[in-house]
């Protein structure tokens, strides 16, 4: 995998990575499922402008959906917690103008 932007998928803005940004200096991103670490690490680092100390990964099971008597199952997926060194500035996905 060599483009950066098909490795991070977008970032997960949710209430536990939003916490984890605060008090961790971490970073949630939902991923390719086929990166690896280095590759996150790298993608990261290039698109951002940051140093990165330390790449966790969680692969997350798809949910499976009904629609009346029809069961369906969305995708599998893999997330990625990124933790910044300390030096680094926080990276802010909604700036405000």
């Amino acid at each position: 995998m060599k483009n950066i932007y098909e490795v991070i998928r977008r970032p997960l803005v949710t209430e536990k990575s939003t916490l984890l940004k605060e008090t961790q200096r971490s970073l949630c991103f939902e991923v390719h499922r086929d990166a690896t670490k280095p590759e996150i690490k790298k993608a990261v680092e290039q698109l951002f402008g940051v140093k990165v100390q330390e790449v966790r990964v969680a692969n997350m099971h798809g949910k499976a959906k009904r629609q009346g008597r029809y069961v369906g199952r969305r995708p599998d997926w893999k997330k990625a917690y990124v933790v910044l060194k300390k030096d680094e500035k926080m990276v802010e996905f909604f700036e405000q103008a």
